[in-house]
């Protein structure tokens, strides 16, 4: 029987590790797997609409959700989730709390990027920062002009300059001329040695542990998509993807809980997990919707109030309807 060729772009996770090298299968497909960095792979989904199925940013997503013009109907695989609160990094001279951010320039590589938008609804929700109140300075992390990859019509009050001309936010950041920094990745290694620059929370994970005690958040970064039209005209292959995308996430965690030998460069692999289930529960990077309900919720409720959903979106609308009703519980 002849399988149904699809492309599949994804990054290089452990969590897809059994995918990539063949452990496991995704029912009736013959699959042409690419690891690409997250830049590269969104770009290509929502510009030119290369993959037939794709890991998302959840934020480029939901914003071209809610306009209607998706290519991409979301599959509830979160194939990437972290506590932002280490996405922050200050001018430790100038800012010693985060209540000091109001009023002072913040650089961001976009705008519209998942953890800037769980990082700004840090600053909201626990300190009262709103958008408005402080300016953004979008540009490029180590190279100059970096542009939004969604075009984007904000809310008035929001305050956005784009970084000179030649210029990146970490070097903006090393010779003072903004105040903050927030990014998926680290400002460039010359910037981190600056001794007056460093993350915003002194402990970040204490922080963090707290902030999920608090709320039962889990920040979720990066979504499933599979073509609509593929998913219509195929109704079994999103619960095959679900399906082949939560077994492989199975196999990634026995390993890890394997330490005879342990599988990650990193020592203190078992204080870690075990670390990790006290605070996040046996179940700490869960799939489906169900059990992913408040932090759905929260991000829906943050993106919209932000202004990059064209309209309020429900947790209904933003998955196929076979992996919601089938996964759920």
């Amino acid at each position: 029987m002849n399988k149904m060729k699809i492309s599949v772009a994804m990054g290089d996770y452990d969590r897809n590790r059994a995918l990539y090298d063949g452990r496991v299968q995704i029912d009736g497909c013959d699959p042409v797997y690419m690891l690409l960095n997250p830049e590269e792979m969104f770009f290509r989904a929502m510009r030119s609409e290369d993959f037939d199925v794709t890991e998302l940013s959840f934020s480029s997503y939901l914003v071209r959700h809610s306009r209607g013009d998706c290519p991409y109907i979301g599959i509830p695989v979160f194939l990437s989730r972290a506590f932002r609160h280490t996405s922050i990094y200050v001018r430790k001279d100038r800012i010693k709390k985060p209540e000091d951010l109001k009023g002072k320039k913040i650089g961001v590589p976009e705008y519209q990027l998942t953890a800037i938008v769980w990082a700004r609804s840090i600053l909201q929700d626990d300190f009262g920062i709103a958008p408005e109140d402080v300016i953004w300075v979008r540009g490029g992390i180590d190279t100059p002009g970096r542009p939004e990859k969604i075009k984007l019509n904000l809310p008035e009050g929001i305050r956005i300059e784009s970084a000179p001309d030649g210029r990146t936010i970490s070097q903006m950041l090393d010779e003072g001329e903004i105040d903050g920094f927030i990014a998926p990745r680290p400002p460039s290694a010359k910037v981190l040695n600056n001794p007056n620059i460093g993350w915003l929370f002194d402990d970040p994970t204490i922080v963090a542990k707290d902030y999920y005690r608090r709320t039962g958040i889990f920040p979720i970064m990066h979504v499933l998509g599979i073509r609509k039209e593929l998913a219509a005209k195929n109704r079994w292959l999103p619960a095959a993807l679900f399906k082949a995308f939560s077994e492989s996430k199975a196999k990634a965690l026995e390993l890890l809980a394997d330490t005879s030998a342990t599988k990650v460069t990193l020592p203190f692999v078992e204080e870690q997990l075990k670390a990790a289930k006290e605070t996040l529960g046996e179940d700490f990077w869960s799939y489906g919707v169900g059990a992913n309900q408040k932090t759905l919720a929260a991000f829906l409720h943050h993106h919209h109030a932000q202004g990059l959903s064209k309209r309020k979106l429900t947790i209904d609308e933003l998955f196929d309807p076979s992996t919601y009703e089938s996964y759920s519980i």
